[in-house]
């Protein structure tokens, strides 16, 4: 019976208008760090943020090019601090490039 109620155009209304307002709530009373991932998710809505995707699709870019250059490195015991120096050697170039722009 529950189910038909699901669709009505006023419950549908009522779901998105009250929805931020509940995820709120809940967050407010509880004591969570609002700088983490689970709190920006319920405040926001938002599953998934773009840079945290972009950063995914970049990493898994740098595992697969490592694979390609280095066959059987994957099996290494290096593997990982190659793949997270790699990562964060790129991030330190984009932010020096980013800091390098004249913004006005």
């Amino acid at each position: 019976m529950l189910d038909r109620f699901k669709n009505l155009k006023i419950v549908k209304k009522l779901n998105d208008s009250i929805s931020p307002k509940l995820r709120w709530l809940k967050f407010s009373t509880s004591g969570m760090d609002k700088s983490s991932p689970e709190y920006i998710k319920m405040i926001s809505g938002v599953e998934d943020i773009q840079t945290n995707s972009d950063e995914r699709r970049l990493e898994a870019m740098v595992r697969e090019q490592l694979k390609e250059e280095f066959p059987n490195i994957e099996n290494m015991k290096s593997y990982e601090l190659l793949v997270d120096a790699v990562m964060h050697n790129l991030k330190k170039k984009q932010l020096q490039a980013t800091e390098d722009l004249d913004i006005e």
